[in-house]
């Protein structure tokens, strides 16, 4: 007699390596903002009055993600807290920094200087780009700079941050600057029909969810801001690329147009910070039928073109038609703004010269209410 066993093997699935922050929750009616939550920062604006000293933020993470301290637990965020995420699988940490705002005290930084970044590590260490950041009078890190860095990433084209389309230079008008070069994403980029990534800066967050599928959408712009703008300034140089190229959409490749220039951009849009809008984007940044923006500061026709040496500008803000700042509303922070510089000013749509260099130093902002 013949006897059969069977065994039924139940295979399991790989513990999850992620440990991210995906969204933090407060309880009551605290939050001014919706949570800021960046690659190793959450930021909280909190509506004024709100006592900073007894918070207790609730995280969501990723699946089978660890947090310590606990989700939950009460603390003082009158200055920055540190928070430790551990993926299912144990091999894998990442250290948060959460910074709680009043919304009164807006952005307080007017000039920026580029002289301050950290290196940040992406496809488990392969590569590592510059993220700017700026420091307030405090001595506090007061705001962080987002680019297309992270999505540059997933090409494989750049390893350390000079290779990058966005990186610290030494050739500072004064000190260090941001430099900013248009690179080809090579054979990943054509193959999503992405050919090219301009090298950016903007104030506003870089969503990685949206990079490939909703390239405009990734690109999200606006910082609280509680003064009002009236000049833009600051210091740069340009040196466009060798030949302009526009993508096939039946392609993704570049295909060239004889005689076209490229053009740097630098611009600032104030605008009014509503439920249905929180950020601006690449879809609606500088519309004309966008109700929410106040204002635009942008170089001109003539100033976007090559300039082989530091060359100083000075644009005004120019208020759109019927538009006016509510005293209120700045108190409540109901408003905020954003500053953007690229390499290509087609960037967005991936059209441009690769290797268009754009170099800024020393941006101010020149507010009513200084």
């Amino acid at each position: 007699m013949t006897v059969c066993v069977m065994v039924s093997c139940i295979r399991k699935e790989p513990l999850n390596a992620e440990c991210d922050i995906t969204a933090v929750a407060l309880d009551g009616d605290v939050l001014n903002r919706a949570p800021i939550i960046e690659n190793n920062k959450v930021t909280l604006i909190v509506k004024n009055g709100v006592d900073v000293t007894k918070l207790a933020p609730e995280f969501m993470l990723t699946p089978g993600a660890t947090i310590e301290p606990a989700s939950g637990t009460v603390r003082d965020f009158s200055s920055p807290q540190t928070y430790m995420t551990s993926s299912e699988d144990g091999k894998w940490h990442k250290v948060y920094t959460v910074v709680v705002k009043r919304n009164n005290s807006g952005n307080s930084n007017l000039n920026f200087n580029f002289e301050n970044v950290r290196q940040v590590s992406a496809l488990m260490g392969a590569c590592h780009y510059d993220v700017f950041y700026e420091i307030g009078a405090n001595g506090a890190e007061s705001l962080t700079w987002a680019s297309g860095n992270p999505g540059f990433a997933l090409t494989l084209k750049g390893t350390t941050p000079n290779t990058f389309p966005t990186f610290q230079s030494e050739d500072g008008w004064t000190g260090k600057c941001v430099e900013m070069i248009t690179r080809s994403t090579g054979s990943f980029g054509e193959g999503v029909k992405k050919p090219l990534a301009a090298g950016n800066l903007f104030l506003g967050k870089f969503d990685m969810n949206n990079a490939v599928n909703k390239p405009l959408e990734s690109t999200q712009f606006g910082t609280p801001f509680t003064n009002i703008p009236q000049t833009l300034s600051g210091y740069y140089k340009y040196k466009p690329g060798a030949e302009y190229c526009k993508m096939d959409p039946a392609t993704g490749k570049l295909v060239p147009v004889p005689g076209k220039v490229d053009e740097c951009n630098i611009y600032s849009v104030f605008f009014e910070v509503t439920e249905d809008m929180e950020w601006l984007d690449g879809t609606n940044v500088m519309a004309e039928d966008n109700p929410n923006i106040i204002a635009i500061a942008r170089l001109s026709p003539e100033q976007r073109q090559e300039t082989a040496e530091w060359t100083q500008f000075s644009v005004p803000y120019v208020y759109r038609e019927g538009k006016t700042v509510d005293p209120q509303k700045l108190v409540d922070g109901k408003y905020s703004i954003t500053v953007v510089f690229s390499s290509s000013m087609d960037g967005d749509y991936f059209s441009g010269s690769i290797g268009s260099t754009l170099l800024v130093d020393e941006v101010f902002i020149t507010c009513l209410n200084q």
